[in-house]
């Protein structure tokens, strides 16, 4: 039998943080090196929060450097300031790619009454990267491919035909699984398989094992053999998921080892 490992992280077993004198809140299911949440990195993907606003608010002007960052909205509008003078602003299903290179300077803000959004880091060659010009680029929800089935609506975000580039190894998806209906991931190997529960409520079968998951639950699912998962949309509506998939090892020395 193949083995695998499951880990499903409920929000309050994730990190937390708030800015703007807490009118930005977030969760995240893989924190920082040293934060207080149990989610850590996989391979490249360094870094995932889930950042709410009820009302204005604002992430003032702070440095990166080399690291590719994303903004993906959920709910509400999100804008964004840099260095570059770049100033924007994406709705709900669009993304704000910075790949930060040798350095760039930008300020996060949120819009009108609620305000939700992902904020995904991943590590490319940290020591090449920073030698590049800072980038920002936007990309609005109708610039990514589509496709659907009698089952699911599958969006791809990163990798494949997905206009948004970046250097990491990153497949990332934003997929709907229909009422009733059920969708099958494979699972590689080599790479490791996370998602998070956007909305819904679902069974994840995993070997004959089933888990109930819900809404801003964090999992992730490693295999020693290629495999496949299904995940079943069973309560009364539409399940929803974000999905990235990374490789476990990369040629090249990540932060902090």
């Amino acid at each position: 039998m193949k083995q695998s490992e499951v880990r499903i992280y409920k929000p309050e077993d994730q990190g937390s943080g708030e800015f703007d004198n807490g009118k930005i809140t977030e969760i995240k299911p893989i924190d920082f090196p040293g934060g207080t949440g149990a989610g850590k990195r996989l391979g490249p993907l360094f870094y995932w929060a889930w950042a709410s606003a009820n009302g204005d608010g604002v992430i003032g002007m702070h440095p990166h450097q080399a690291f590719e960052i994303m903004s993906y909205g959920l709910v509400g509008e999100i804008g964004h300031s840099d260095s570059l003078n770049n100033k924007t602003r994406v709705g709900p299903g669009g993304a704000q790619l910075i790949q930060a290179g040798s350095g760039i300077y930008h300020q996060e803000e949120m819009y009108g009454e609620r305000t939700e959004f992902f904020q995904i880091w991943f590590e490319p060659n940290l020591r090449e990267t920073i030698k590049h010009d800072p980038f920002y680029g936007q990309y609005e929800n109708e610039e990514f491919p589509v496709t659907e089935s009698e089952s699911a609506i599958i969006k791809n975000v990163i990798g494949n035909e997905a206009p948004l580039k970046i250097v990491s190894d990153v497949l990332a998806d934003d997929i709907v699984i229909k009422a009733g209906k059920s969708l099958t991931l494979d699972i590689y190997a080599e790479r490791s398989m996370a998602f998070n529960l956007i909305s819904g409520t679902g069974k994840l079968v995993v070997n004959e094992s089933e888990y109930l998951i819900e809404a801003k639950d964090y999992v992730n699912v490693e295999s020693d053999e290629d495999m496949s998962i299904n995940i079943e949309a069973s309560g009364v509506g539409d399940l929803r998921i974000f999905k990235i998939d990374v490789p476990k090892k990369v040629d090249y020395q990540l932060y902090g080892e």
